[in-house]
C-alpha cells in the first residue's frame, strides 16, 4: 500500500514536472500574458462573440462553404443568440479578401435617414439633439442587404442553407451564455418599457438566466421568410410593411420608400502601412481611419523599446487618439453629402504636422471634448478564413443595447438607433438630411503583408473600437504578443474627444484603466495631467485570426471580454 501511495505520489510530481509554466499562469494570469491559449488550424476558422455561433460557421467550412458563407451564417446566428448587440434591425460593414482575385473588398452595408427626417421636424419638436432610443433614432436597418451583397457576389451557398441552423436555435432554443446574460439583464428595463419588445425578450416580465434556455419563434419566422423569398422580402415584402405600419403608429418617420430605395455600397478600402504592414479599414461615414491616424503618428516613435507596461507608451498613444479624434468630429460623415479629405488625413506628412502638437511630458487639454452618447455601443465581430485562405471581417450592431429599444410587431429583432449619431448642426458635415448615412462607429479591420493576408480582426464597443485596434495592433507588431495576448491584454479607453453629432463637450476627457493596468503606469500618466479611473472592464471585445505566413497555420485569439471562442478544423 505504501508502495502504491509513493509511486503515485512520484507520478504526480513528473507530471508536475512536466506541465509547463503557462498553464498555471492561466488559472490567474499576469497582465499582458494570455489566460487562454492560442486556437490553431490548418485548413479554416473562425471567431466570434458566441461559442454556439462560431461552430454554425465552423460546420459551413466543413460542409465544403467558403469564409463568407460561413460569416453570413455565424452573423444570422449571433442575431438571434446576442440580440441586444445586433440583428437584423441593424447594420453591417465588412472587407472580404478574395483569393481568386487577390484583392480587397469592402462592403458598406449601412442603411440611410428616413426620407421624411429633417432638421426642421426636430425643430418643432424642441429638440436639440436625435434621442438615443425611440421611433426618432431609427435610420434604414443594412444588414439583411449586406448578407445578400456578400452572398451573391462571393458566397457558395443559398441564403436558406445558411439561415437553417438559425430558424432551428431559434424555434428549439439555445442556452444564454454569461456575458451576454449580463447584457440582456442590464436591457431588460429599456424592454419592459414596449410590449412588443418585453413579450419577444423577456419570460415574465424578467430577462433570461445564464444557462436558461431562450426561444424566438418570431424571429425564426422573419428568417424563413428571407431565406424563401430573399432580400426583397425583407425590404418590399411583409417585414418592411409591419414595420412602416408600426412606424406609423409609433411616430416613427418610415415609409416604404425608404426600404424599396435602400442600397449598400461597395466601397475600396483605405489603407496605411505601419511598419511594413498594410493596414486597412472601410472609409467614412465609418470611424475606421481614425486608426490609421493614430498609427501614423505612433509610428514616429520607438515604441518597441518603451513596451507595454511603460506610461511613456501609453501618454503617447493616448495623445494620438485625442488628435485623430478631433479630426473625426470635423470630418466623419456621408462621402455622398460632400467631399471629405480622407486621402490628407491619412496621410504620412498630416501625421507628421499633428506629432508636433504632442508634448511628451504634458496631456493635451484644450481640444474640444463630446458626447456620452458615442459610449453606449453594443456591437458583434467575426472573422473567418477557409481553406482557400478567403477572409472576412464582418462587423454588425443595433448601435446601443436593443437598439432603440422598439421590436415592431411579431418580427422578432430590434431596430438601431444609429440615427442618434446624426449632428443637428446645419453647419455640420454630420448634419441630418434626408436619406443620408449617419457617422458610424462600427469598422471591421484586415492587414496585409507584402500584398497578401496577414491579420483579420477587429474590437467592439463604440467610441473604444479605434482605440482598441490601435492597442491590438501595437502589442503584435510592437510588443511582439501573440494573437490570444494581443487582444487579451488589459487596455486604457480615452473618452470624452469631440464628437460628430454636434454636442458640447466635456474638458480634456478621462482616462479609463482596466484591471491589470500597473498602478505605476496610472501615476506616470497622472503626472503628466491625465485624469485617470479604474474600471473592471471597458469597452471593446475583440476576435482575430492571424495566417501564418511561413506555414499558413491559422493563429485565432478571442478574449474574456465577451463570451465568444476561436474555433478552426
Amino acid at each position: 500500500m505504501v508502495k502504491s501511495f509513493l509511486l503515485v505520489a512520484f507520478l504526480a510530481g513528473l507530471l508536475l514536472a512536466w506541465t509547463p509554466a503557462t498553464s498555471a499562469d492561466r488559472l490567474n494570469p499576469a497582465p499582458f500574458k494570455a489566460g487562454r491559449s492560442v486556437t490553431v488550424a490548418s485548413h479554416g476558422m473562425v471567431a466570434a462573440s458566441h461559442p454556439l455561433a462560431a461552430q454554425i460557421g465552423l460546420d459551413v467550412l466543413k460542409a465544403g462553404g467558403n469564409a463568407i458563407d460561413a460569416a453570413i451564417a455565424t452573423d444570422a446566428a449571433l442575431g438571434l443568440m446576442e440580440p441586444m448587440s445586433c440583428g437584423i434591425g441593424g447594420d453591417l460593414y465588412a472587407i472580404v479578401w478574395d483569393a481568386k482575385t487577390q484583392k480587397l473588398y469592402g462592403l458598406n452595408a449601412s442603411g440611410r435617414s428616413p426620407y421624411k427626417a429633417t432638421r426642421e421636424l426636430f425643430k418643432e419638436k424642441a429638440l436639440s439633439s436625435i434621442p438615443t432610443s425611440g421611433p426618432l433614432s431609427w435610420s434604414v436597418p443594412g444588414c439583411v442587404d449586406g448578407w445578400e451583397e456578400l452572398r451573391k457576389r462571393f458566397g457558395t451557398r443559398s441564403l436558406a442553407q445558411l439561415l437553417g441552423p438559425t430558424i432551428r436555435y431559434a424555434e428549439e432554443g439555445f442556452p444564454v451564455t454569461e456575458v451576454i446574460g449580463g447584457y440582456w439583464a442590464r436591457g431588460a428595463e429599456r424592454l419592459r418599457k414596449n410590449p412588443d419588445a418585453a413579450r419577444t425578450y423577456l419570460i415574465k416580465d424578467r430577462p433570461p438566466r445564464v444557462g436558461e434556455i431562450f426561444k424566438n419563434p418570431n424571429l425564426a419566422a422573419s428568417y424563413r421568410e428571407i431565406a424563401q423569398t430573399g432580400r426583397d422580402g425583407y425590404y418590399k415584402g411583409r417585414i418592411a410593411k409591419e414595420i412602416v405600419e408600426f412606424s406609423e403608429k409609433n411616430g416613427g418617420l418610415f415609409s416604404l420608400k425608404d426600404f424599396a430605395d435602400h442600397t449598400s455600397t461597395w466601397v475600396d478600402p483605405v489603407s496605411t502601412t505601419y511598419r511594413g504592414y498594410e493596414v486597412w479599414e472601410i472609409p467614412p461615414p465609418g470611424q475606421g481611419i481614425a486608426v490609421l491616424q493614430m498609427l501614423n503618428i505612433l509610428e514616429g516613435y520607438d515604441l518597441k523599446s518603451m513596451g507595454p507596461t511603460s506610461p511613456d507608451y501609453w501618454h503617447l498613444l493616448l495623445e494620438a487618439k485625442k488628435l485623430a479624434y478631433a479630426d473625426r468630429a470635423r470630418y466623419y460623415a456621408d462621402p455622398d453629402f460632400g467631399k471629405l479629405p480622407v486621402a490628407e488625413l491619412i496621410s504620412k506628412p498630416y501625421a507628421e504636422r499633428r506629432r508636433q502638437l504632442i508634448d511628451k511630458e504634458k496631456a493635451l487639454t484644450k481640444l474640444e471634448a463630446g458626447d456620452p452618447k458615442l459610449g453606449i455601443g453594443d456591437t458583434i465581430y467575426l472573422c473567418a478564413v477557409d481553406k482557400d485562405r478567403n477572409c472576412v471581417s464582418l462587423i454588425q450592431s443595433n448601435y446601443a443595447g436593443f437598439g432603440s429599444g422598439l421590436v415592431p410587431g411579431d418580427l422578432g429583432f430590434a431596430l438601431q438607433n444609429r440615427g442618434t449619431l446624426f449632428a443637428l448642426d446645419d453647419k455640420h458635415l454630420n448634419r441630418l438630411e434626408p436619406h443620408k448615412r449617419p457617422f458610424h462607429t462600427i469598422i471591421p479591420s484586415l492587414v496585409t503583408k507584402n500584398g497578401k493576408p496577414w491579420f483579420t480582426f477587429g474590437v467592439m464597443g463604440g467610441d473604444m473600437q479605434p482605440q482598441g485596434q490601435v492597442e491590438v495592433l501595437v502589442n503584435l507588431i510592437d510588443f511582439g504578443m501573440n494573437v490570444q495576448e494581443a487582444g487579451e491584454a488589459p487596455r486604457l479607453e480615452h473618452v470624452g474627444s469631440a464628437t460628430p453629432t454636434g454636442r458640447p463637450g466635456r474638458g480634456s476627457g478621462t482616462v479609463q484603466a482596466e484591471r491589470g493596468i500597473d498602478p505605476k503606469i496610472i501615476e506616470g500618466l497622472e503626472k503628466r495631467g491625465h485624469r485617470v479611473v479604474n474600471v473592471r472592464v471597458n469597452g471593446g471585445g475583440y476576435q482575430g485570426i492571424l495566417i501564418d505566413s511561413k506555414s499558413g497555420v491559422l493563429h485565432g485569439g478571442s478574449e474574456a471580454r465577451k463570451d465568444g471562442c476561436a474555433v478552426g478544423y
